[in-house]
């Protein structure tokens, strides 16, 4: 159930806000359930307004001109804005409804985000969730655009229109089978693992932008004989025994706890290698009364996976 939808902004402001999402005046009348000439309209009087074309005309859709970026910031925070009184109101009422979305990485949905989602269930069983699987990179704009009330993404870089609401550090390791020449060991190096197929992530994996220096100070090659743009296929190619996998626990949780696989600790130059797991909102507004209850239940799902995962 979605929390119910505060109508009293100007309608060329929601006009706007729709087509802007879509990129296309057609798809975001289709959106809004309204005629493509009536959001025509009220894009060019807002234009009228404003004194500038808001969007370029493009062959392949609308882009956001200068002046259009500068409304489109403004038209986000109004909606946040709204979306914030109308939670606030609701809570006052009892009611406890709401609608929160969250942007993450596909890894994250094999145990953390469920059992934030099962603890918000449980407690404020009226909260409904809409939750969107995104590369690293794409998440911050997805925040700070307004696409999303939250973000949880790993290694994610400081930039002044994000807050960080929860963090915790997790060990980056090998993982591996039980019958590898590695299992035993209580942490290894990348030196000691090149004697066996390297199974990489693939460029957009933040884990994979942390590794790249280490390769290059450990003087080894950074080039995998598999490299995946998935947790899922790491997993299961360290499964069939074809390789070493170098990633978090996050997303192979039931293959550690059913001994199929083992995380080895990596170290570099005598120290464990750790990965920041980090859960975000927009700087430069409050969040919903919603988005901040399922923050807080997120933010404790990730403090008992760094409790799992023993991390110093």
């Amino acid at each position: 159930m979605k929390a119910r939808t505060l109508r009293i902004h100007a309608p060329s402001l929601q006009y706007f806000d729709a087509v802007r999402r879509a990129g296309s005046i057609r798809e975001g009348a289709r959106q809004l359930n309204v005629a493509s000439s009536a959001v025509n309209r009220q894009i060019l009087k807002l234009e009228a307004e404003v004194g500038a074309p808001l969007f370029e005309r493009l062959p392949g859709g609308l882009k956001l001109t200068a002046a259009g970026e500068v409304m489109a910031h403004h038209v986000t925070t109004v909606v946040r804005d709204l979306e914030r009184t109308a939670s606030e109101l609701d809570a006052i009422q009892g009611l406890r409804v709401g609608h929160v979305e969250l942007a993450t990485l596909e890894g994250v949905c094999h145990r953390i985000v469920p059992a934030a989602l099962e603890a918000a269930h449980r407690v404020h069983p009226r909260l409904s969730f809409g939750i969107g699987i995104l590369e690293t990179g794409r998440i911050p704009a997805a925040i700070s655009e307004g696409d999303v009330h939250l973000g949880l993404a790993f290694e994610v870089r400081r930039r002044a229109e994000l807050r960080q609401l929860a963090m915790v550090r997790l060990r980056l390791g090998a993982v591996v089978r039980a019958d590898s020449p590695l299992a035993g060991r209580e942490a290894v190096t990348l030196r000691d693992c090149t004697d066996q197929p390297l199974i990489l992530p693939k460029m957009n994996f933040a884990n994979r932008d942390q590794l790249h220096p280490l390769f290059f100070q450990s003087r080894v090659r950074d080039r995998g004989q598999f490299e995946a743009g998935s947790v899922e296929m790491m997993k299961q190619l360290a499964l069939r025994g074809m390789g070493v996998a170098f990633m978090t626990r996050v997303g192979i949780e039931t293959a550690l706890e059913q001994r199929e696989l083992l995380h080895i600790p990596l170290h570099h130059q005598g120290r464990p290698v750790l990965s920041e797991l980090g859960l975000y909102a927009r700087a430069d507004s409050a969040l919903p009364v919603a988005a901040e209850a399922a923050a807080a239940l997120i933010g404790q799902a990730m403090q008992d996976c760094a409790a799992a995962d023993g991390t110093p």
